[in-house]
Formats: structure tokens, sequence, C-alpha cells
């Protein structure tokens, strides 16, 4: 099977319209137990005349003994990068898709902090729903475009920044509750994560709101 090659060929066309490009991808969504995550990583003019770094993929693309390596090539690839975080509580209390806008506005404001300027930025969102608008306290230019994590270079590499930083949360959050074994399946239900459920009940990581007792595999 031929793998897609993520290229910056969307993000040369819309600099040509905007100073610099954010762009932003999830990991989380539909796990069990842990935050969700929004990774975010600026792109330049300047920046996109550079070569795309080895091996950089959507995250589901990149083997997970690969992907801290790839993660580091993309950080120092891009001109900033952030993750934003919304928590197991977070999503109880206002759902997963405004727990999504919080942690993609977290992400926004962490390359904010580093001094960037957003007045002509445009938030390329993978995805086909614009869940950061709602959120964000200041108006954003926000494209989301389908596939973008797998199209497209910079969104790439917010993939993969995000969730090699979530997989590192859940592997250090793993000793509290080791029967779940979040070091091996990040939050996600597997089905020892499951029986580990039904055996021992919630800990106070995992969304209590979700219908957890009936949720499928996912991997």
């Amino acid at each position: 099977m031929t793998v897609a090659v993520p290229t910056l060929a969307l993000e040369r066309r819309l600099l040509t319209e905007c100073d610099l490009v954010i762009s932003l991808d999830e990991v989380g969504r539909g796990a069990l137990a842990g935050p969700v995550a929004v990774g975010a990583a600026m792109m330049t003019a300047a920046g996109a005349r550079r070569r795309v770094p080895e091996g950089l993929r959507d995250s589901k693309l990149v083997s997970e003994k690969r992907r801290p390596e790839v993660a580091v090539r993309a950080s120092a690839w891009v001109q900033a990068s952030g993750v934003g975080w919304a928590s197991s509580a977070e999503v109880d209390e206002v759902g997963i898709m405004r727990a999504l806008g919080l942690a993609a506005s977290r992400a926004v404001q962490a390359i904010a902090d580093q001094g960037v300027l957003l007045a002509n930025a445009l938030v390329l969102l993978d995805g086909n729903h614009d869940y950061l608008s709602s959120v964000h306290p200041d108006p954003l230019r926000v494209r989301p475009v389908i596939k973008a994590d797998r199209d497209c270079a910079s969104v790439s590499a917010a993939s993969v920044i995000a969730k090699v930083a979530r997989d590192t949360y859940m592997t250090g959050i793993h000793e509290e509750h080791p029967a779940y074994q979040w070091d091996r399946n990040k939050g996600y239900a597997s089905a020892e994560h499951r029986q580990a459920i039904n055996d021992l009940g919630l800990s106070p990581h995992h969304r209590s709101s979700w219908a957890i007792a009936a949720a499928p595999t996912l991997f």
C-alpha cells in the first residue's frame, strides 16, 4: 500500500494571502481516559521553502517507536509549536467538541505566548468542522480541511507533536493505576482496558460521562 506523503502545497498557497499559518490537529478524541490534546505548528513563507523532514507523516502512519524522533524533527522544522490540553473532567463538563475547542484555543495561545502576532494568521484545522472559533476569545481565520493531517506537512507536524506529547502523558500516569495498562493503550478502549474497568470501575482520569461499559474496542 502506498502511504501518502504530505507536502506544503496548500500552505504555500495560503501564505500568499496571510503572514503565517498555524496548523492544528487533535489526538485523544476517542479515548476513554486522559485528556484531549491539540498540537499546533506554525509555518511562515520562509519556512515553507524548507524541505519537509524525512519520515514526517500523519501520526497514525508513523510507528510508535519512530514517533519521538519524528516529533523532534518536526518541532525543529516549524517556526513555532505547542500543545493545548483539555482534561477528562472538562470533557465530562462541556462535551468532547467544546473540549477540543478549548484545547485548540490553548494550542493557539501557546504559539502566541512565544511572541507570535496572530493578527494576520490563518488557522489550518484538520477535519470538516471548526471547533475553535466559538471558543477562542479573539476572531481567527479558520480553514478546516479534510485529511489535512495526511496531506499537509505542517498539520502532520502538529499531529505527531501532539501524539507524542499525549502518549508521554498517559505513560507517565500509568503507575498511578497500572491495571488499566495506559502505557500500552494510552487510554483507548483495548480489551484489557475495558476488562480493568469492569473489574475495578473508573479512575479519576476516566471520562465518566461516557457510556464506557459499552465502548467498542478501537484498536
